[in-house]
């Protein structure tokens, strides 16, 4: 209701005496008035509506020598509203007050708190934000003293306001001016939009105590100064020494330096130690040599055509405006490490990939406070409104397993995307609207002030490290050049282009106030700039000699790990029996107190028997068998994904819930004292947000197994560009090692196209250079070593893990006790354990990866067939040459098929193909080539029918056993 009233024209007029009385009668005694009325008036000034209660309640008070209002034997409020006056008291210094007086008063103060109010919610909206000032801000009604029934003759008038603002009587005047100073100046901030109390109140209180200004120091000034000058001679030396070239240089957006040394300094002075960054490649050159202090001659040399890293090291390297690298900068004594996270181009894609480190950090430093690392995401204004990762990361910010204290967002505001202006670009008034969505302050600032941009930089970090939430920056500047620096832009924003080639920098006219508030003499400023690009010539120079000394990978938390070797690289993943079967007795044990769902119940009961008895152990039973032998070597896990707790398919229940109150159980924290972390997180219903993150999370922390599943494995494709550009390609572009394990169900069981592909052979076309591991496993024994194998190798690799549906119950996809002992390990390749003829007798071998196994095998047993064979490809990619040569060479006799039930142009063919030919030339077989079983080239993954799926199920597998 208050924003309705606020904004109603019944509030001034006749009915103002109506509204007075009332507001009276609020302040008197908050109950006696309708709820709804009662709302609107506390909301006019929030907690300072208490403290004007008290004083008009009551005590004496008076406006500046006028009329006095007693408690004692002068007229109450509720006198005044009843018509009945006592005689006034002697002390009083002017006349009693009449009812009228009283009513007066109570509509200065009720008017002057609501056009206090609206400048909280709306003076951003005639803040002074653009430097080009290409528009400027629409007076809005609700801003104007005439609104709230005052006019030009009452702006000298004293109104009681009791410390709001910090002042008890103000003129309208001076209110007025306040407001203004404070919400429309330079700086524009939203925050009323905060449900929280004390984050509003603390915003409030921190930005109107001092007006919303910082009253810097000359030494404060001279050094923001001398940020401009590095930031923007730096952009201005690359265009002259590289003129044409692709740098994506900050111009016109310099404010942002001064800008991230405020969030450090500030940063270390309130606890921070660590800040990941993230941001696009506008500014990325200069955040790497102002920031983060990479070297020019580094950067210079990069230009040059050198690689960024040592020439031993291999790798098909970046872009340098995608590099990342990492530092040590110091601030008054406190060290703050900084990583620059590597990231494509594809715009926000490297934001939950920057959380996911901040989390694993926080989980190494042991900080539950997290107030000691912190994510810093940098983003362009048309990126920030169209990017819907920008609402996934929001979102993420405060659920349990993701959340890591706060985000510090800075939008680099170019009022421009590419070459879309902003009203063709977003709906809302701001590029930052998705903020709002978790009641983030915004805070908009005109980045032609730096003083302003530092000020609302300051607030930020002290907001974000006493409330671990995210903030936004929302810098309004623009980009001096195109796109990049080879674009003309006057092609599409001619009337832009032409304010800008007019429009000094940044630099140039916060030096000529510095000069003429006398804090520099005329010429020190053009000294600054001469010093320092003296530097960047003697760094040009020395450019053409450098050498980069040391690749930044394998340290800190990756030291005595190394790059991928040799073939097998099984890792030593058995466990002993023993261990096996006791953890079998934790893991399906249930408190008494517990009340969990009798299926369960049952589930837990079977499970924990067959772990006992050695046989029939199932895919679910395997990977708690996985996670729980980690967990009690001391290796962490963590799992996450839609529905994981229980599992998409209720076959995992690694989180149960009590029937009666919904308290959750989960048997892996309860296997040994002493025992490593068990996460597991019901994720957000997204992919590309969700997966960015626990890659992220990979990247930071070499020693938990990290895993994400998606709900069925086509989901996948909605994170498709965390797995093109990050995933498959970090190591080789970034040299960033990655463990993580993504688990797909997949399989052809009559779901319909969407249900049943993973599209496996999507992964399988981007493998190449060694970059991940590609799998689709058909016995619970494997799952459990390719799992354990993730953390037991001297290096580390993805791992795409096609895992079962309808396998999770089938009676043959279980494993006996042996296979996962001490000596047992990963196959890549499994040999059939049929009832079969010998090698020699063997007539077809047949080829096959994951569910179609099964189908093969109880077919071939229903027709008796001991003349195939049925070879199992556990591991796609790396190919296994070295076993299949092995296992090939077995079947001299043989034709050699390989079966699949996904469609020719998916699935594993495309790849299996040349790997298998290669094989058999090498083995000196009669077949040269291997023929195909299997679907036809399809459209659609799978068929939409039941029974057109059976009826071309069963013909595959009908053709992969006919001998010829």
């Amino acid at each position: 209701m208050a924003s309705t009233l606020e904004s109603s024209s019944f509030l001034h007029g006749v009915n103002e005496v109506y509204l007075a009385e009332l507001y009276v009668r609020f302040l008197e005694n908050p109950g006696s008035v309708d709820t709804n009325w009662a709302e609107f008036f506390g909301e006019l000034h929030d907690d300072d509506a208490r403290d004007v209660l008290g004083e008009l309640g009551g005590a004496s008070w008076a406006p500046r020598g006028a009329k006095v209002i007693g408690n004692g034997d002068g007229l109450s409020i509720s006198d005044a509203i009843a018509g009945t006056a006592p005689e006034p008291s002697k002390e009083a210094p002017g006349a009693s007050a009449s009812r009228e007086d009283v009513l007066q008063t109570a509509r200065d103060s009720i008017n002057a708190l609501m056009l206090i109010r609206s400048y909280r919610v709306r003076g951003h909206l005639e803040a002074d934000l653009d430097p080009l000032k290409l528009s400027a801000p629409e007076p809005h009604p609700e801003l104007d003293p005439t609104k709230y029934g005052f006019s030009e003759d009452d702006m000298e008038r004293p109104i009681f306001i009791n410390g709001v603002l910090g002042l008890e009587w103000a003129s309208l005047a001076e209110i007025y001016e306040i407001v203004r100073d404070t919400y429309c100046g330079k700086i524009g901030v939203e925050f009323m939009h905060i449900q929280d109390p004390d984050e509003k109140a603390w915003i409030q209180q921190r930005i109107e105590s001092v007006h919303n200004h910082t009253e810097f120091t000359a030494r404060g000034k001279r050094a923001i100064l001398d940020r401009l000058v590095h930031a923007e001679i730096f952009e201005k030396f690359l265009d002259k020494r590289y003129t044409g070239t692709k740098r994506f240089g900050l111009d016109g957006g310099e404010s942002l330096i001064p800008a991230l040394e405020q969030i450090m300094k500030r940063g270390g002075q309130l606890g921070l130690k660590e800040i990941v960054i993230g941001m696009p490649h506008r500014g990325r050159l200069n955040v790497l040599a102002n920031m983060m202090g990479k070297p020019y001659q580094a950067i210079f040399s990069e230009f040059q055509g050198n690689p960024a890293n040592p020439e031993e090291v291999q790798g098909a390297g970046d872009v340098k405006y995608h590099l990342g690298t990492s530092s040590d900068r110091e601030f008054d004594g406190n060290q703050i490490h900084l990583s620059l996270t590597a990231n494509p181009s594809h715009l926000e894609a490297v934001n939950t990939v920057v959380l996911g480190k901040v989390r694993a950090k926080q989980t190494q430093f042991v900080n539950e406070t997290r107030d000691q690392v912190m994510g810093l995401l940098m983003h362009g204004d048309a990126a920030f409104a169209g990017q819907g990762l920008v609402a996934e990361t929001l979102d993420m910010s405060q659920l349990r397993g993701y959340r890591t204290g706060g985000t510090i967002h800075v939008i680099v505001n170019n009022q421009i995307g590419f070459t879309t202006m902003p009203a063709y670009h977003r709906s809302g008034p701001y590029c930052s609207e998705w903020a709002k969505i978790i009641q983030a302050p915004i805070f908009h600032v005109n980045g032609d002030d730096p003083e302003a941009v530092v000020h609302i930089s300051r607030i930020a970090m002290e907001f974000r490290q006493e409330f671990k939430k995210d903030v936004i920056i929302d810098m309004f500047c623009y980009r001096r050049h195109g796109h990049n620096e080879g674009d003309e832009p006057m092609f599409t924003q001619p009337l832009m282009y032409k304010k800008i080639a007019e429009h000094r920098t940044t630099r140039e006219l916060y030096a000529d106030q510095l000069i003429a508030e006398g804090v520099l003499e005329a010429d020190e400023a053009e000294q600054m700039v001469r010093a320092f690009e003296m530097t960047l010539e003697q760094d040009f120079e020395a450019a053409s000699g450098y050498k980069p000394n040391r690749a930044d990978w394998l340290e800190g938390a990756w030291t005595g790990l190394e790059r991928a070797r040799g073939e097998a690289r099984r890792g030593k993943t058995g466990v002993p029996r023993k261990t096996l079967r006791q953890m079998g007795k934790n893991l399906t044990r249930i408190p008494g107190d517990f009340n969990a769902n009798s299926k369960i119940v049952r589930q837990f009961r079977t499970r924990g028997e067959k772990i006992e008895a050695g046989e029939g152990i199932d895919w679910a039973t395997a990977e708690a068998l996985a996670f729980g032998a980690l967990l009690i070597e001391g290796t962490p896990v963590r799992l996450s994904g839609q529905d994981c707790g229980r599992g998409t398919f209720s076959q995992r229940h690694a989180m149960i819930v009590d029937q009666d109150t919904e308290r959750k159980y989960v048997p892996l924290d309860f296997l040994k004292d002493g025992q490593a972390k068990f996460e597991i997180m019901d994720s957000p219903l997204s992919e590309a947000g969700v997966l960015g993150f626990e890659y992220g999370y990979t990247l930071a922390e070499p020693n938990v197994l990290v895993l994400w599943e998606a709900q069925f494995g086509d989901f996948a494709n909605g994170a498709q560009m965390i797995i093109d550009q990050f995933i498959v390609s970090g190591e080789s572009k970034w040299l960033r090692m990655s463990g993580l394990v993504m688990l797909l169900p997949h399989g052809f069981e009559g779901q319909g196209p969407e249900h049943s592909s993973a599209r496996l052979e999507r992964f399988l076309q981007l493998c190449a250079d060694d970059n991940m591991q590609v799998a689709n496993c058909t016995t619970p024994a494997n799952y459990f070593h390719i799992l354990r194998r993730q953390v037991r190798r001297e290096f580390r690799k993805p791992l795409v893990l096609m895992t079962p549906k309808s396998l999770l119950r089938h009676k043959l996809c279980v494993s006996p006790i042996e296979d996962f002992a001490t000596d047992s390990t990963f196959h890549r390749v499994l040999w059939d354990r049929g009832d079969v003829a010998k090698d020699g007798a063997i007539k077809r071998v047949v080829l096959c990866s994951g569910k179609v196994y099964y189908d093969l095998y109880e077919e071939r047993a229903e027709r008796g067939e001991k003349h195939v064979y049925l070879m199992r490809l556990e591991q796609l990619y790396p190919f296994p040459y070295k076993a299949m040569r092995k296992e090939l060479k077995r079947f001299p006799k043989a034709d050699i098929v390989w079966c699949q039930e996904e469609p020719k142009n998916m699935g594993s063919w495309s790849l299996v193909e040349p790997c298998l030919e290669e094989v058999l030339d090498e083995i000196g077989a009669k077949q040269k080539r291997v023929a195909y079983v299997g679907r036809p080239a399809a459209a659609s993954p799978a068929a939409g029918l039941l029974r057109r799926h059976l009826k071309e199920q069963n013909a595959l597998v009908d053709e992969a056993l006919s001998i010829k």
